[in-house]
């Protein structure tokens, strides 16, 4: 089933000659130290990429569909912040926003964050290991980021952040929640993904506290994204059984969802089905204006690091409700996005527009001359 997109826009976006921003995310940005076919525990060599949930939409945007993006981070200023920040220049996101803290030479007051990921095969699933405390993102508090200066002075279209800033401190949600309120008072559309992760919110109260958290910043999102699960589990009730599995039972949680939280205008939600680490079942689905939306399927898709295909689906969908596409373009542009991030390795998208309209249209993996 896939409803007819409308044909007036769905979000009030500001003009794109009055902002010098198209998107500007907050969040944490870390160095991934990736073993290739390897398990972390037995590598000897280790490729790095950077990444972060709210960064990598910023990336996509700017290096897929060519909008103009920069991020709120912070950073130690010692050479594995340098080497964060050169490659983020190579990924063309803004770095004017980005907040050097000083560095006592071991890390005790400061550190830059670090992640190792092993991809997974067959039937051994990937592996993550987070290390990440002490970093200067997480000490952010309200009143150090001129918000009103960003979203008004130089003018922004879209805030994007989430629940892994949320999660990395005491005081990281209220520092979101003082972007957002700013994004609102100058009718920049707020963008938030729940992005759950275990490991971050165990010093801060679990799932419950995430629940609370996301429940407690609804109020200001106008489009929401979460995987499989999240929303059901995060917005509706923190001990929610297992995720949704078909169309009726996602659209009885946006009911439910948008009974409490009526300023909601995008719902979107990536769907999952793992055959096993590296063959998975790709889709989603969206309600916008009333309709809910379900995207094209790529059923048996081959996985080759799928870390960032989540980000990849929210930049996509940014994009087409952006552009003013309609629903339906967009969630499948977000889909296709996801699906070609996954496919290659890093956590950022290393997709062309063309390649994703060419997915879009169901084109084959053959050599293109």
């Amino acid at each position: 089933m896939t409803a007819i997109a409308s044909q007036k826009p769905i979000l009030s976006l500001r003009s794109r000659e009055e902002c010098r921003w198209d998107l500007v995310s907050l969040g944490e940005v870390m160095l991934r130290f990736d073993p290739g076919e390897e398990r972390i525990s037995r590598a000897r060599n280790f490729r790095v990429w950077e990444g972060g949930g709210e960064y990598n939409v910023a990336r996509g945007l700017r290096r897929c569909f060519g909008q103009r993006t920069s991020i709120v981070t912070a950073l130690a200023d010692n050479p594995v912040g340098r080497l964060l920040e050169d490659l983020m220049l190579q990924g063309g996101v803004d770095l004017s926003h980005l907040i050097w803290s000083d560095y006592d030479g071991i890390g005790n007051e400061s550190r830059n964050g670090i992640y190792f990921l092993e991809r997974g095969f067959g039937s051994r699933a990937a592996l993550g290991m987070m290390d990440r405390g002490h970093t200067p993102i997480s000490q952010l508090q309200p009143g150090q980021v001129d918000w009103d200066g960003i979203f008004a002075t130089e003018g922004v279209r879209w805030f994007h952040t989430g629940g892994v800033l949320c999660a990395l401190s005491a005081s990281a949600p209220e520092v979101a929640r003082e972007a957002m309120q700013a994004a609102k008072r100058h009718g920049v559309i707020v963008s938030y993904d729940c992005n759950y992760r275990p490991s971050l919110w165990k010093s801060y109260g679990g799932r419950q506290r995430a629940c609370d958290v996301n429940r407690e910043l609804a109020p200001y999102v106008d489009v929401l994204f979460g995987h499989e699960g999240d929303l059901a589990a995060e917005l509706c009730d923190a001990s929610s059984g297992p995720p949704w599995h078909n169309l009726a039972s996602y659209t009885a949680m946006v009911g439910r969802t948008i009974a409490e939280f009526p300023d909601i205008k995008v719902i979107a939600t990536t769907t999952r089905r793992p055959r096993t680490a590296n063959r998975n079942d790709w889709a989603a689905f969206a309600w916008a204006a009333g309709e809910v939306f379900q995207s094209m399927d790529f059923l048996d898709l081959e996985i080759y690091d799928r870390v960032g295909g989540g980000d990849s689906f929210a930049a996509g969908l940014i994009y087409g409700l952006m552009a003013e596409r309609g629903m339906q373009w967009a969630l499948d542009c977000g889909v296709a996005h996801g699906a070609l991030a996954m496919t290659t390795p890093g956590d950022s998208s290393m997709s062309t527009l063309a390649e994703v309209e060419r997915a879009m249209q169901g084109g084959s993996a053959g050599v293109q001359r």
